[in-house]
């Protein structure tokens, strides 16, 4: 060995050490619930449990094209929450063309919520018709 890597050795031996103990506990912990695992049967073991509910029913319900427009939403806007938080955070070194840029975004934000809430997109059940 030359004298580089006998020193990156002794600078990295710990790096190696914590790897070779995480595995260690995986295995032990795999190895472990294998061995202190419950094994009962039964005809209620099989039955789905979530909850504290007992399901009825099918698990290939369908579910209205509104519930998952409205996950997607919920998904966009909060991955903008983080955006802003990360602008929140370095509030100090963008300075005014940062807070300029942050509401422009809040903006843009507030015009497509403004816009989802027109077309019905946050609306779970359809409109009641008015009697003529």
């Amino acid at each position: 060995m030359t004298q580089t890597s006998t020193a990156l050795i002794a600078e990295y031996w710990g790096i190696g050490v914590f790897i070779l103990a995480v595995l260690g506990l995986c295995a032990f912990m795999i190895v472990a619930s294998a061995f202190l695992g419950g094994r009962s049967r039964g005809r209620s073991k099989d039955l789905p449990f979530e909850s504290g509910i007992i399901g009825a029913g099918s698990a290939r319900q369908r579910f209205s094209v509104k519930f998952y427009l409205v996950a997607m939403l919920f998904v966009i806007f909060d991955i903008e929450a983080v955006f802003l938080f990360a602008w929140a955070v370095s509030i100090r070194e963008v300075g005014w063309t940062g807070f300029w840029g942050a509401t422009i975004f809040i903006v843009i934000l507030l015009a497509g919520l403004l816009y989802d809430s027109r077309v019905g997109a946050l609306e779970w059940a359809p409109r009641r018709r008015q009697p003529k």
